[in-house]
C-alpha cells in the first residue's frame, strides 16, 4: 500500500506547490512529460497517483481525456474541487489498478513510485492498463537536490521523509524486468538548484542538457509493444500402416 498522504501531508504538499520556485520546477517537469509522451489530442490517459492534480492541468491543456487515481481522500478532495467534472477521479492504489487491460492510450506515474511499497508492481500495472506509452517521473537519487531533501529530513519532518529516491538506471532495470525489452527513453531536468531566468530555462529545455543523468527530476517514457498469446496448433497423428509397424501381415 505504501505511504498514503494524510490531512497534514496534503496541506504541506499543497502549500509547497504555491511557491514560485516549485511552480517553475513543476513547469519544467510537465513540459518534459508532454514532450516525451507526445500524446495526441483526445487520447485517454490515466494519471496514477494524481494527488491534488499538479500533473492534471497540463494534460487538460493538451486536450486529453483524463482519469486520475490516488489512495488519499484528502488529495482527491482538492483535485475534485479544482477540476470538477473535467476529470474522472478514483480512489485506489498504484499496485492494484481497478481498470481493464489496455483501457487507456497512456499511463502516467508522476512522483508516485517514491511512496509505494512495490514500485515494480506499480510499473507492471501501468503497462497493463496502457496500450501505447507509459511516462514515469521520479525524484532522481543522484541529484544534488535529492541529497538536500534527504538531509533536511534528518532534522525536520517533510513530505520526503517517507520517499524512496530512484536513479535512471534503477528505473530502467525495473521497466525491463516488468515489460521486457521494450523501447525506453529518459531525460532529466532541474540541473540547477537555483535560478529561474530566461537563460536558465532555455538551458534546461535543451535536449542535450537533459541527457545529463543528474537532474533533480528524471522522466522516462516506455513505448509498449503488443504481446500476443499464441495457442499451439495440435496435429493429429495418423500412422501410415499400423499393421506393418506392429509386425503384422
Amino acid at each position: 500500500m505504501g505511504h498514503v498522504f494524510d490531512f497534514h501531508d496534503t496541506q504541506r504538499y499543497a502549500h509547497a506547490l504555491l511557491q514560485e520556485k516549485q511552480r517553475n520546477a513543476a513547469d519544467l517537469e510537465s513540459r518534459l512529460m508532454l514532450d516525451m509522451l507526445n500524446p495526441q489530442r483526445g487520447d485517454a490517459i490515466l494519471d496514477i497517483g494524481c494527488g491534488t492534480g499538479a500533473s492534471i492541468a497540463p494534460l487538460l491543456q493538451s486536450g486529453l481525456d483524463i482519469t486520475g487515481i490516488d489512495p488519499s481522500p484528502y488529495m482527491l478532495d482538492i483535485a475534485a474541487e479544482t477540476f470538477g467534472e473535467q476529470v474522472e477521479l478514483y480512489r485506489g492504489f498504484a499496485e492494484d489498478l481497478p481498470f481493464d487491460d489496455n483501457a487507456f492510450n497512456h499511463a502516467c506515474i508522476f512522483t508516485t513510485l517514491e511512496y509505494v511499497d512495490a514500485p515494480a508492481k506499480a510499473i507492471e500495472e501501468a503497462c497493463r492498463v496502457a496500450k501505447d506509452k507509459v511516462f514515469i517521473g521520479v525524484l532522481n537519487r543522484y541529484a544534488l537536490k535529492s541529497v538536500q531533501r534527504r538531509l533536511q529530513g534528518i532534522f525536520t519532518s517533510t513530505i520526503y521523509n517517507r520517499a524512496r529516491f530512484f536513479s535512471v538506471w534503477e528505473l530502467k532495470s525495473m521497466v525491463r524486468d516488468m515489460a521486457g525489452p521494450v523501447p525506453v527513453a529518459w531525460r532529466t531536468v532541474q540541473q540547477f538548484t537555483r535560478g529561474s531566468g530566461k537563460l536558465t530555462r532555455a538551458f534546461e529545455r535543451s535536449h542535450l542538457v537533459q541527457r545529463c543523468p543528474f537532474g533533480a527530476f528524471a522522466g522516462m517514457v516506455v513505448t509498449l509493444v503488443p504481446r500476443f498469446r499464441t495457442r499451439p496448433l495440435a496435429m493429429r497423428y495418423r500412422p501410415k500402416n499400423t499393421r506393418t509397424a506392429l509386425g503384422g501381415t
